[in-house]
């Protein structure tokens, strides 16, 4: 991939969602891109993206909010975690570990693809008394459970065997055009490849083998307000598969018009509002509290 014709926002991003790396303990560190000030929200990417996936939203957001986005653990610069077959409790305690570092006593948790998987079993969890709502955006269930093995570890060998076949690079070019909706733009197909492009093989296997091995509604229901949202072009986690996962939680759901499963990059005002008006609600439970 010619990343010279990829027209992707660098100049923006470093300026307004700006890198850096969080020593956490026993030399483990993760990469974050963090703007603007106020309640916080913290944004976790899906398995093919990363931090700087969220550069739009987080624009938008900038003006009220302290915006947080990690790189998952062996994404980007930050740490892998030690199992080859992590779950989502091992990604939900480095999360911990980030959000006191940062000293983050509270926020609002939202979760793109398999982030939803890792924000619930971390708002269900160990970050119950932290996370004040908690929004997932196309949610990745997973295949955990004992009716989805079997699909589970056809998935698992489809996306072990591309990454052999094609390498990251091949893999960016190949899957990007899934992940967007009927009329995507040219910049919206240059940042999902480009983002996709930084992935780590190592960081990626892992991920899958959380995509195969748990299961989103396995962690029981997070005490926090949950809400539903989907891309109405949605391919990977379509509409009814997120509808169902909105059912099970007991979460409002709702459709974003124009988008496929990256919804954050093809509409991006659109998601900030959604979040935007999540991060209203929860400051105002915490108020009525």
């Amino acid at each position: 991939m010619n990343m010279a014709q990829t027209h992707i926002p660098a100049p923006s991003l470093q300026q307004c969602f700006p890198e850096r790396l969080v020593q956490l303990a026993d030399g483990i560190q993760v990469a974050i891109r963090e703007c603007g000030k106020g309640p916080v929200v913290v944004l976790l990417h899906g398995i093919g993206s990363g931090s700087a996936s969220w550069l739009h939203c987080a624009q938008r957001l900038t003006a009220s909010s302290r915006v947080i986005a990690w790189d998952a653990p062996g994404y980007g610069l930050s740490t892998p975690l030690p199992p080859a077959q992590p779950k989502a409790g091992d990604y939900a305690a480095r999360l911990e570990l980030l959000l006191d570092t940062l000293d983050v006593d509270s926020c609002l948790l939202v979760g793109h693809s398999l982030g939803a998987l890792m924000a619930t079993a971390y708002a269900a969890g160990i970050g119950a008394a932290r996370v004040r709502r908690l929004v997932l955006l196309s949610p990745a269930r997973g295949y955990g459970a004992a009716e989805l093995r079997d699909t589970g570890e056809r998935v698992r060998r489809q996306r072990l065997g591309n990454l052999e076949r094609l390498g990251i690079d091949g893999m960016a070019s190949e899957r990007t055009t899934r992940l967007l909706g009927r009329n995507p733009s040219e910049d919206a197909l240059a940042w999902v490849r480009w983002n996709m492009a930084r992935l780590n093989p190592h960081g990626y296997r892992q991920a899958v083998e959380l995509l195969c091995g748990d299961d989103l509604l396995g962690h029981g229901l997070p005490t926090a307000p949950c809400e539903v949202h989907c891309g109405e072009d949605d391919g990977i986690t379509t509409p009814q598969a997120c509808g169902a996962i909105a059912r099970q939680l007991g979460a409002p759901f709702s459709l974003i018009s124009g988008a496929g499963h990256a919804s954050p990059i093809e509409q991006p005002e659109v998601v900030a509002g959604r979040i935007g008006h999540a991060q209203r609600h929860s400051l105002e439970g915490t108020a009525n509290g």
